[in-house]
């Protein structure tokens, strides 16, 4: 990891992201950005603003509906040395161009025997809000990581937002970047300087004891805001940050459920056939004989993503149902966070539930 020398300032998410893209523009004539809405006056929310004005139409290219043929216009400019950046404003419209990013990006270091090297990050933005529905709410993360030859990357906070964002254009494989909406708007420390985040293994957020949560993308705001309540009552969770979903390197987490003797993983994708599944069975494998109960995966239901308010407030997991978990897992844990499963049900309670904090100014 490239420590950055400069002195952290506070910064959403998207403006991070900004940051990333103008600074390996500036510092690398091979790096351009392509896509649908990259020079739209809304900036992707506000991930591309200003880059059109600043680099010219040459280097960020505004492309027509066209999601399988710009990928692979995309993919072949990495073949012949530039490194793209392909943005899609939702991952469902990714899926057009699934064939060429599973037979063509993902495949061609491997076919040609490392002869040639794909350098392409696509960025693909996930999540829900303002009841955007079964079609442009969704996830995706191990449809695209089942996919060897990819790395799968989910950035949580605007400091790993940034530094994932440098590594992946700097990265000589292709890299999906998979961006949670409402993510975006989530603030933090962040170096001026560029700087890179390793692309590999999870981070450890919060130390404890109890058990052991694992969670990516929006799911760890719901899971430090948990743990945080938690601990005050003195139940320590174990909290990692996952980033990473392929290479997935379970190895901190593995000797983590070896101390905690317990397993929880809090997903942004369906439950079934999840990342979170993955996750649970090496787990289970390398720890069962430590394990004090059953891991368990908080994930979504086995159904499309609904637009209605009413359907979608029980629809997503939080840090509400994360404690309400962990207390089940617990022998006498119950009692000790009675309060806390209050005190995040009002927090949850201050917003609408299609609207992450007071501050969000969607849809785009």
């Amino acid at each position: 990891m490239r420590e950055p020398a400069s002195a952290p300032r506070r910064l959403t998410a998207a403006a991070a992201i900004l940051e990333a893209t103008a600074q390996c523009m500036q510092a690398d004539a091979r790096v351009y950005m392509m896509g649908e809405g990259v020079a739209d006056p809304k900036g992707i929310f506000g991930t591309t603003l200003g880059l059109v004005e600043r680099f010219g139409p040459e280097r960020v290219i505004e492309m027509p509906v066209a999601e399988n043929g710009l990928t692979g216009i995309a993919i072949g400019s990495a073949l012949m040395g530039q490194r793209p950046i392909m943005v899609h404003q939702r991952v469902d419209f990714a899926l057009l161009a699934v064939e060429q990013l599973l037979n063509n990006a993902a495949k061609t270091h491997f076919v040609t025997n490392g002869v040639h090297k794909v350098p392409l990050t696509v960025r693909m933005i996930i999540g829900r809000g303002w009841g955007q529905g079964p079609e442009h709410s969704q996830v995706f993360d191990s449809v695209f990581a089942h996919a060897p030859g990819l790395k799968v990357v989910m950035p949580s906070t605007p400091y790993e937002a940034k530094g994932m964002m440098v590594a992946a254009v700097r990265d000589d494989n292709p890299v999906i970047v998979l961006e949670h909406r409402w993510m975006h708007y989530a603030e933090g420390d962040v170096p001026e300087a560029l700087y890179e985040t390793p692309l590999t293994g999870p981070a450890r957020v919060r130390s404890g004891d109890e058990v052991t949560v694992v969670a990516s993308s929006f799911a760890l705001l719901e899971a430090i805001e948990a743990a945080d309540h938690m601990a005050a009552a003195g139940v320590g969770c174990d909290l990692f940050d996952l980033r990473v979903v392929r290479p997935l390197d379970l190895t901190s987490i593995i000797a983590s459920v070896r101390r905690t003797g317990r397993l929880v993983i809090i997903d942004t994708g369906w439950k079934l056939f999840g990342v979170g599944a993955e996750i649970a069975a090496q787990v289970t494998e390398a720890c069962f004989d430590q394990l004090k109960c059953a891991p368990v995966r908080l994930g979504l239901p086995d159904q499309p993503t609904p637009s209605s308010r009413g359907l979608a407030r029980s629809f997503y997991p939080n840090g509400q149902i994360l404690a309400e978990t962990v207390a089940k897992m617990i022998p006498d844990a119950a009692h000790r966070l009675a309060e806390p499963i209050k005190a995040l049900e009002a927090l949850r309670l201050r917003v609408p539930v299609d609207v992450p904090n007071p501050a969000f100014r969607g849809p785009f």
